[in-house]
This record gives C-alpha cells, structure tokens and sequence, in this order.
C-alpha cells in the first residue's frame, strides 16, 4: 500500500460487488489506462505514450498518470511488478486484475449510457431548434 488511501470521486463499489460508475467527458483517464491495460500487461512508460491518441490530447500528465496507476493498484484493479526482461532499464510491468475488468465493464455501460443520453438531448435539441440549430 501507499499510505494515505485515494478514493475515486466518479466510481464506487457497492457491497454487492458491483461498480457504479458516473462517466464525466473530462474524467477518462481512469477508463482509457483500463482499456490499454486490457490489452495485455503494459509498463508505464508504453502506457504515457498511447494514452493521448486515446484521449484526443497532444500529451498527458506524467505525474497524474503514475498517480492514478498507483491508486488503481491500491484498489486492486491493477498489480505491478518490476520486469528486468524488458530492453534497457528495469520498468514497472502492469496488469489489469479481474476486479479491473469488472470496473472497466462498468465504465463502459456507464458512458455507453451518457453517449445515449447525449445522443437523444442533441436529437431533441435539433427537433425544437428547427433548421435554425448550426451543427458541425
């Protein structure tokens, strides 16, 4: 553990086990480092430089990402371990836990159902706004 415990503000496991999940458009690190690590075991560095084609940026916060996998190891949806079989230096190595894999299925309903929504609200925006809505 990594002392102080970090609580994430849009997720919550109920007692039940399950995950509620309120996607916010500007909070997608969390899932975008899920979905890379569900590619397969991934060290951080490799992590740093897909992360911006998936979140549409030109680059992301280092410090934030190696925080945000450190929380996510110390709520169990990641694990990491140290690998020396990689070329040059010895790099941190992280997996996705099949308790990250039933976060990032929750992530996915939940913004699955935001896309929905945002879908009919601009659907029924274009309806009362006649031809005088602009759209891109």
């Amino acid at each position: 553990m990594h002392g102080r415990r970090h609580r994430s503000r849009n997720r919550l496991r109920l007692p039940d086990g399950t995950w509620v999940v309120r996607a916010r458009v500007e909070r997608l690190g969390e899932p975008a480092l899920l979905v890379l690590l569900s590619d397969g075991p991934t060290h951080g560095y490799e992590l740093l430089e897909r992360l911006p084609e998936l979140l549409g940026e030109e680059r992301v916060d280092v410090g934030n990402v190696y925080r945000a996998l450190r929380s996510l190891e110390d709520e169990g949806l990641v694990v990491s371990e140290w690998s020396a079989d990689l070329p040059g230096p010895t790099k941190r190595t992280y997996t996705l836990t099949d308790e990250g894999r039933a976060a990032l299925a929750a992530w996915i309903d939940s913004l699955t159902a935001l896309r929905d929504g945002l879908d009919s609200f601009v659907e029924r925006a274009r309806m009362k706004g006649g031809d005088d809505v602009r759209t891109a």
